[in-house]
């Protein structure tokens, strides 16, 4: 229901400024920018989906080879101890908890291209435990909270610069916060012992890996950052292969039969892909995010605060809504500022450490056709600004 007022407002704000700029402003091209950002927002959506068939076949055939061969099932005993907690409505050693340990594991060491398709596998598991089809289950919103908290430990596709620990300790913020939104709503209690001993080992594991890769040239830390995840992932793969063959399953046919589900997916996610990008490319082609912009730096700047951060506010707020539009504002702010000043430094962190809050909620949930998502929107959004103030924390800090 949220989503359903959020895409609504896209479109009158967006109405409504560019009116605005018609009447007031003398832009009598703004209608015809907002049109043409309509079409080709929609032609963007199609060909994400086109792009995403190929990648959700080969994963979720692998994924299905794991499940025939026990691999899946025996990430899930593993993954029980912490996930029993968190999604206590899961069956016990049900294969969803393995999908999600794969996704959350690919998230964690920035394999987006993996952890996507296995992030859909999950969702189709959890709607066949779900009692209502149309509305998003506690466990479907945890998740995807996860998820769009832009979860990454090891952000392998970060440029290998100095940004790269800045972005790992504030996407720990916004998982965190995401977590404990979520399990507020929930009633989770998050004071049981195997979540306190697990967080604890995770900030623990952070500290360590802030404490290696600070004794490390910045060249070095992307070098051995990729090589361990892609080298992990690809034994991973080769792991699961063997394991059917182990169970003297017909590796192959396993392949396709999971191969055709990822195609049927895949098909499946256009109509919600395009609604999401389309309202955003209108939001943004008709200026509305210019205003919000002034008015921000404005208020900043009236109760005395330092406003050096201001500049990056672009890529900040446009980041939950559009992955390819914030990138664009970041290289702007590189192109302005300069790629090594506090502003273009602050909106590398930015764009590494946040997700696309609106195109993974839309993805996700209409993967499996739910239509209401409760209040995943709202602690999504909250692990966001939890992100965003975190990587201004990092930005003063470390420069």
């Amino acid at each position: 229901m949220v989503l359903n007022y959020i895409w609504i407002a896209f479109f009158l704000i967006a109405f409504v400024v560019a009116i605005g700029k018609l009447v007031i402003g003398g832009d009598t091209a703004v209608f015809t920018e907002i049109i043409n950002a309509s079409f080709a927002s929609a032609k963007t959506g199609f060909e994400i989906s086109l792009g995403l068939t190929g990648i959700l076949s080969l994963w979720l055939g692998i994924m299905k080879i794991g499940e025939k061969g026990g691999v899946i099932q025996a990430f899930a005993r593993l993954a029980a101890p912490v996930f029993s907690k968190l999604f206590p409505d899961i069956p016990r050693d049900h294969p969803v908890t393995g999908s999600i340990f794969m996704n959350l594991s690919a998230n964690l060491l920035g394999l987006d291209n993996a952890a996507t398709p296995m992030g859909l596998k999950a969702m189709q598991q959890l709607q066949e435990l779900n009692p209502n089809k149309e509305s998003a289950s506690n466990s479907m919103v945890m998740f995807l909270c996860i998820n769009a908290s832009g979860l990454t430990l090891i952000p392998i596709t970060a440029n290998p610069s100095d940004v790269f620990l800045p972005i790992m300790l504030a996407t720990f913020t916004s998982t965190l916060v995401a977590i404990l939104a979520v399990c507020v709503r929930q009633k989770i209690n998050i004071l049981q012992r195997n979540l306190i001993l697990f967080f604890g080992g995770l900030g623990l594991f952070i500290g360590g890996l802030v404490w290696l890769f600070n004794s490390m040239e910045q060249e070095q830390v992307f070098l051995y950052s990729t090589l361990f995840a892609n080298t992990l992932l690809f034994t991973i793969i080769c792991g699961f292969i063997i394991s059917g063959m182990r169970k003297k399953i017909n590796v192959y046919d396993a392949f396709i039969e999971g191969a055709k589900e990822g195609f049927q997916t895949a098909i499946t996610i256009i109509p919600y892909l395009v609604a999401i990008l389309v309202g955003i490319g209108v939001f943004r082609a008709s200026g509305a995010m210019d205003f919000i912009i002034q008015g921000v730096r404005f208020g900043i700047a009236s109760i005395g605060l330092n406003t050096d951060f201001v500049e990056a506010l672009p890529t900040m707020l446009m980041k939950p809504l559009s992955g390819s539009g914030a990138r664009g504002m970041m290289l702007d702010a590189m192109n302005t500022y300069g790629a090594d000043s506090f502003v273009g430094r602050l909106s590398s962190i930015v764009q590494g450490s946040c997700d696309t809050t609106f195109y993974v909620v839309a993805l996700y949930y209409g993967s499996v056709g739910i239509r209401n998502t409760r209040y995943t929107v709202q602690c999504a959004l909250l692990a966001d600004l939890a992100g965003a103030i975190a990587a201004i924390a990092m930005a003063y800090l470390f420069f």
